[in-house]
């Protein structure tokens, strides 16, 4: 067994010491049993089963398909090949829409190995957050470019270059803070706010697209390895391109620069 899957678990408490002392954390997606188990030789600290599998798994042009039995399944896989990471799940388009829907569909993630669930939004998600909160069941808030909304942004764009918007996002993270998030995950915002943000919370703050002085960074397992067809968004790396040690070694480069501070670089941020 390797040193790193003899680790003691990430935790809640794992991140939020990271944080204090200053030290960087890596995230990366993942889907099934393999991938959950590569994660964990390389080192990495949490695992998202992310609403992405819609697109990289199943096909469509976003994650809207993608329902609470998929992201279940996959959550199961995962757990399977996990012996040290902290697994986190979204909860798909729609699947909070109440509070009723909220308890009842993060509990069935949770009762498959999720250990924190992340839902898209801002300060309309905060009685939400303090209920799944209350019940032992721990939030990740994502904010700036929310995938599921999609359609209402009007396309995949960088969130959060006006000042207002800014300070608003600032904000709004605040007051899901108080409501008892537990993780904030930022997407596509200028590299200025993905720094105000991790200054103003006490929380730990995980960014994609969001600069390098987030306190974690986060990828999509195809975007790391150059797999998803198409133009990759400015954010991405593709690690295994020109990695001789194939994608286990790829992982652990991805782990390496991001508790380095070497990724991402200047061409990987927004300003």
């Amino acid at each position: 067994m390797s040193t790193q899957t003899a680790a003691a678990r990430v935790t809640l408490r794992t991140l939020g010491k990271l944080k204090q002392q200053g030290e960087k954390f890596a995230c990366l997606t993942a889907y099934d049993y393999c991938s959950a188990w590569a994660a964990n030789e390389a080192g990495i600290d949490v695992i998202l089963v992310g609403d992405s599998l819609g697109m990289v798994i199943q096909g469509h042009d976003s994650s809207l398909p993608v329902t609470i039995e998929d992201t279940a399944y996959h959550v199961r896989c995962v757990r399977r090949g996990n012996r040290r990471a902290m697994i986190m799940a979204d909860l798909p388009f729609m699947s909070y829409y109440s509070e009723s829907a909220s308890l009842e569909n993060a509990a069935v993630l949770m009762r498959e190995g999720a250990q924190i669930v992340k839902l898209e939004g801002g300060a309309w998600l905060a009685e939400t957050t303090r209920l799944l909160a209350e019940r032992g069941i721990p939030v990740c808030a994502h904010m700036g470019l929310t995938p599921q909304s999609v359609n209402h942004l009007g396309g995949y764009l960088v969130q959060g270059r006006d000042p207002k918007q800014s300070q608003a996002i600032i904000d709004e993270a605040r007051i899901l803070q108080e409501a008892g998030a537990s993780i904030l995950l930022i997407e596509c915002v200028p590299v200025k706010l993905g720094q105000a943000l991790t200054e103003a919370m006490d929380i730990p703050v995980i960014g994609i697209g969001a600069g390098p002085k987030t306190d974690g960074q986060i990828l999509v397992w195809h975007d790391l390895l150059g797999l998803y067809p198409g133009k990759a968004a400015k954010f991405v790396k593709n690690y295994l391109k020109g990695n001789r040690d194939g994608i286990q070694g790829a992982i652990e480069k991805y782990v390496r620069d991001v508790k380095s501070g070497r990724f991402p670089a200047k061409q990987h941020c927004y300003f």
